[in-house]
């Protein structure tokens, strides 16, 4: 049966306290995007864990391991350009069907994998998709839920990477263990399938933003929008939140087996604790958000963030027990995810979303090949696939660290003022 023509109007995007319950609509659809996220999040997420499995196999080496996620991040880049001059156009419910259908595709294609080049190549399908994917189900949520719960609503959206972590990546190296490191990437394109047909059935179809973008030439209103003073600041928030977070991030398990002696038998449990780490400070976070500011929430995370990277990658303080810090780790990283997305949600005008968040998802996946092709370059692979020079990659991070929440300041300061100005 077609999903009722029915959708829900543009969400005002005035800042200010929470307003209301949410309706039973706006949870379904909060949820149903929480889902998306949990599939796409989880096809990103299970090749750095799986990395040291499969660079066994294919002979490929450790200090190389940030190329294959690179790749994907690469890949999205390119679409998400593509989709910031295009998507406007389209349903949103259909394009994010089809992407999500395409991103399917190439995750099965990550496990016919023979040697890097191939692994490589399934990875740039998967993320010429996910990008988008990600892009559409932001915009789904900014379109259906007003500026005054958006903090709840990407908490819990985001609450899909927890889930990710939680359920997701300790279930596929359970997989990787008994039926090989293929055996995930099979699984996880199975269920991206699953959520196409029911983001197909479930979501309404969502075209009050077509009419006005078909007036108005792609390329155009695209450099229309990047000439937004508010736009830009945005989009160089984005780049230094990615970069800070991927320049470590794909090494982690390499590192942390390799270099600190955790057992792979138990890299499961790593990503379980982060998981359920990360669910709670989402849920949390969402609301002090909407209660507090962006900034604010960012900033304590960032703090958090450099006491762990400085400990983890630079000191490489072994007296903590791994599983600890990197719990610490997802805890911080959680922080600054809900309160990004958060801000940025509110940086477009409601026709502009989809064009905005796919400029975003560009610079984001941009920022986070350019952050893992850096890191690869920085370390070198020493006797026993041991990382060489990881305090480099932790000294960088911190960095770019430091200088995200005063990006976010700026930002939210534009946000407000324009709220302002309009009312």
């Amino acid at each position: 049966m077609e999903p009722p023509a029915s959708q829900p109007p543009f969400a005002p995007e005035a800042p200010g306290p929470p307003s209301g319950a949410p309706t039973s609509a706006e949870r379904a659809i909060v949820y149903l995007m929480a889902g998306v996220q949990f599939v796409n999040i989880l096809d990103f997420l299970m090749v750095s864990p799986l990395g040291p499995r499969f660079a066994e196999d294919l002979a490929v080496k450790t200090s190389d391991l940030p190329l294959v996620v690179g790749s994907y991040t690469a890949a999205a880049s390119v679409t998400g350009v593509l989709g910031s001059l295009y998507l406007e156009r389209f349903d949103r419910r259909k394009a994010l069907v089809f992407m999500l259908f395409g991103l399917a595709v190439g995750t099965a294609l990550g496990g016919m994998a023979t040697g890097l080049g191939s692994l490589v190549l399934a990875r740039v399908v998967a993320g010429l998709f996910g990008g988008p994917a990600t892009s559409l189900s932001f915009a789904i949520v900014a379109d259906a839920i007003p500026a005054q719960r958006r903090g709840w609503a990407m908490g819990i959206v985001m609450g899909g990477f927890a889930v990710a972590s939680v359920l997701g990546v300790p279930a596929g190296l359970t997989l990787a263990r008994f039926g090989g490191w293929r055996t995930p990437f099979w699984a996880v394109g199975a269920l991206i399938a699953v959520a196409a047909f029911a983001a197909l059935r479930l979501i309404p179809p969502l075209q009050g933003h077509v009419e006005k973008a078909e007036r108005q030439a792609p390329l155009p209103a695209l450099l229309r929008l990047l000439k937004k003073r508010i736009v830009l600041l945005s989009l160089a928030m984005t780049a230094l939140t990615m970069m800070s977070g991927f320049i470590v991030i794909p090494n982690i398990a390499a590192f942390v087996q390799y270099n600190l002696g955790f057992s792979p038998d138990r890299l499961d449990l790593l990503y379980l604790f982060g998981g359920v780490a990360s669910f709670i400070t989402a849920r949390v976070v969402g609301r002090l958000v909407d209660r507090f500011s962006s900034t604010a929430m960012a900033s304590v995370g960032t703090v958090f963030l450099v006491i762990i990277v400085w400990l983890w990658f630079v000191r490489i303080e072994t007296r903590v027990p791994v599983l600890v810090v990197s719990t610490c780790f997802f805890v911080a990283m959680g922080f600054r995810a809900v309160a990004y997305n958060t801000l940025a949600s509110q940086v477009p005008e409601p026709h502009e979303r989809a064009r905005f968040q796919s400029a975003q998802s560009a610079v984001q996946h941009a920022a986070s090949a350019a952050a893992a092709f850096v890191s690869a370059q920085l370390l070198s692979a020493g006797p026993d696939n041991k990382l060489e020079h990881v305090e480099r990659v932790g000294l960088a991070s911190i960095g770019l660290s430091l200088a995200m929440p005063l990006m976010m300041l700026v930002v939210e300061r534009a946000v407000r003022a324009r709220a302002a100005a309009s009312t």
